[in-house]
């Protein structure tokens, strides 16, 4: 139940088997599972094998843990597995370097930064068009992966990293992202040393990722330039005593904007296309401001206010596909929530996704509707009812580049083509570390004005 008069409930989810606990149910139908705990309370108790997680269901629950990070710090079974792939970055790190890391990163994301990645977002998009054919079948969740990595690559590392380099990336991820959730459910540690086909894989493309990234670093180190881009940045870093970044240091944060910045962002344009092929009228209704707002010029900086309705079919599909879908916390020190007193070392778990889908918060709230973000409408609903970039001092750094990049990226396709669902095709969504769809072939058509 939302917070305000009422008491806050907690409970144990029903369901625990001996030994596994919820690892079963959580690892086969993670997204059903989840959406079935508030019907149990506000604070819910989940056991992933021997150990207690408690999922926080309540919209204002998760708006303080959220707001008090030096409590509910980074850390759990989903931070303590993300740390296998991307170190210490800005993402996965305890409160404290992150405080110092947050202050030597942020430059790269100020406004001036991102007028000017626009130009380099809406380049690349242009590029990826450019070999599209009337009538062609894609995978839209390859070309939307491709074009992140792309503009990743163009505006974080602005020197020429390379197609090689790019394309391992890209296989790298897809690879990671679900070793990291797959590992985060386990019951055991013990399973991730099992030589299986897929721990073999994740090893592979972990070490893989790492060589390409060290590459860049060392290419940056030996020209000695500045590329006004954030691995130049963090190369000419001092901190408040003098002292500049190690190769480790700048090696965690790389990986993880390259992961972060191209993961989440390809997967919201991703659902959205499939979003707006199951919606024709919102379609048009996308197609008819573009037209009007560009008039068939490309898109740039200061078209974005005026492109209200491209940018309320990003927030509804946000809402209803976050690609961050659930986090974790680790509490620091003792402390009570919901009535319940809470440890140190104890996981909490809170899933945007879980949140997005409470029917109390969002009538029918499995029907794709964009005009729930219109600012009379959204009003009505509580604080932390909408949290796929977090909230407090750990909200995503690179929101605004996100959401610059997903709206200029959606107005360039939409401003020459429709994408048409293929009939027979079931799309689901496949929970991993981002919530990915399983597959999404459509077919292109160009439109005529």
């Amino acid at each position: 139940m939302p917070t305000g008069e009422t008491v806050l409930r907690t409970a144990a989810a029903p369901g625990a088997l001996p030994l596994i606990g919820h690892a079963l149910s959580f690892g086969r139908r993670p997204l059903s599972f989840l959406a079935s705990l508030p019907a149990h309370g506000d604070l819910v108790e989940i056991r992933i094998g021997p150990r207690p997680v408690y999922v926080v269901c309540d919209p204002g629950l998760v708006r303080r843990v959220l707001h008090d990070s030096r409590t509910f710090d980074k850390g759990g079974p989903l931070m303590d597995k993300a740390r296998q792939v991307v170190g210490n970055g800005l993402v996965t790190s305890a409160s404290e370097p992150h405080s110092r890391d947050r202050v030597l990163v942020q430059p790269a994301f100020h406004r001036q930064r991102i007028v000017g990645y626009a130009a380099v977002m809406v380049q690349q998009i242009s590029e990826v068009m450019s070999t599209w054919q009337d009538g062609q079948v894609v995978a839209v969740d390859e070309l939307m992966s491709e074009t992140a990595i792309r503009i990743i690559a163009h505006t974080m590392f602005a020197a020429d990293i390379g197609a090689q380099a790019a394309a391992e990336v890209r296989r790298s991820t897809a690879v990671l992202s679900a070793g990291t959730f797959r590992r985060t459910i386990s019951p055991t540690v013990l399973l991730d040393k099992v030589p299986t086909r897929s721990n073999r894989r994740f090893e592979v493309a972990r070490g893989r990722l790492d060589r390409v990234i060290r590459q860049i670093i060392e290419a940056y180190r030996r020209d000695g330039l500045d590329h006004a881009d954030l691995l130049s940045m963090l190369l000419a870093a001092r901190d408040d005593n003098g002292d500049t970044l190690t190769d480790e240091e700048i090696r965690d944060q790389v990986i993880t904007f390259t992961l972060a910045g191209s993961e989440t962002t390809a997967h919201l344009l991703t659902w959205a296309f499939h979003l707006l092929g199951q919606h024709p009228q919102t379609r048009d209704r996308l197609c008819a401001e573009v037209d009007t707002v560009l008039d068939g010029r490309q898109p740039t900086y200061n078209d974005l206010p005026k492109l209200e309705v491209t940018g309320r079919i990003l927030t509804e599909t946000m809402r209803l596909y976050p690609p961050v879908w659930m986090s974790t916390r680790e509490v620091t020190t003792k402390t009570e929530l919901a009535g319940r007193v809470l440890h140190p070392g104890d996981t909490l778990l809170y899933s945007p996704y879980l949140i997005h889908r409470r029917a109390d918060l969002y009538p029918d709230p499995d029907h794709f509707d964009p005009d729930r973000w219109l600012p009379e409408r959204r009003a009505t609903r509580p604080a932390g009812s909408y949290i796929p970039f977090a909230v407090g001092t750990r909200r995503c750094i690179g929101d605004v580049f996100a959401t610059v990049e997903a709206t200029l990226v959606l107005a360039c396709v939409a401003a020459r083509w429709h994408l048409q669902p293929i009939p027979g095709v079931p799309v689901r969504p496949t929970p991993r570390a981002t919530l990915r769809p399983n597959t999404l072939p459509m077919r292109l058509h160009r439109r005529r004005r």
